[in-house]
């Protein structure tokens, strides 16, 4: 199997990469990735080999994987992150989770949102929910009552912010 993904950014071309599965061999299942990283005369091609390995879920078939070709454990994806010249894991790239880097006086705030985002609500501090057509009633007054309460831990955090800056 072959195959190229390309993105844009905007309306320009801004990256493709080319690949190819080699499946034939048994035990030795291998991606091949092709790719260029740089720009002009600093431009380098890349031609980067995944192993391959496959689990066999209960209701059958087979479940593909790659092995991290720095830490050679089993992962679903693998990233090639800014300044980055291979593809890898998330443990060898150190990638954290995105929840991970939220601050803890951001997080009342990040799930307040997120409820604002579910009610199909503007988000922000401060916004008015609504119950959307067709939501249960009581699933609605979970997320109000749980709504209310991170109000009230963000109006905390802004005074307190407030109090830092007028110090």
């Amino acid at each position: 199997m072959t195959g190229t993904l390309r993105w844009n950014c905007g309306d320009q071309p801004a990256g493709s990469i080319s690949y190819v599965a080699k499946m034939s061999e048994l035990g030795e299942e291998r991606l091949l990735l092709y790719f260029s990283r740089g720009t002009g005369e600093e431009r380098e091609s890349v031609e980067q080999s995944v192993r391959l390995t496959h689990t066999e879920p209960n209701f059958g078939g087979k479940r593909w994987w790659m092995i991290c070709p720095y830490r050679g454990i089993r992962v679903g994806k693998l990233y090639l992150p800014p300044g980055g010249d291979r593809f890898a894991s998330r443990k060898a790239w150190q990638i954290g989770h995105q929840s991970q880097r939220i601050a803890n006086r951001d997080r009342p705030f990040e799930a307040l949102f997120r409820i604002q985002k579910r009610l199909g609500c503007p988000q922000g501090w401060e916004q008015p929910i609504r119950r959307p057509k067709g939501m249960h009633q009581s699933t609605y007054a979970r997320l109000e009552e749980e709504y209310w309460r991170l109000d009230e831990l963000c109006a905390v955090e802004m005074m307190r912010v407030i109090g830092l800056l007028s110090r």
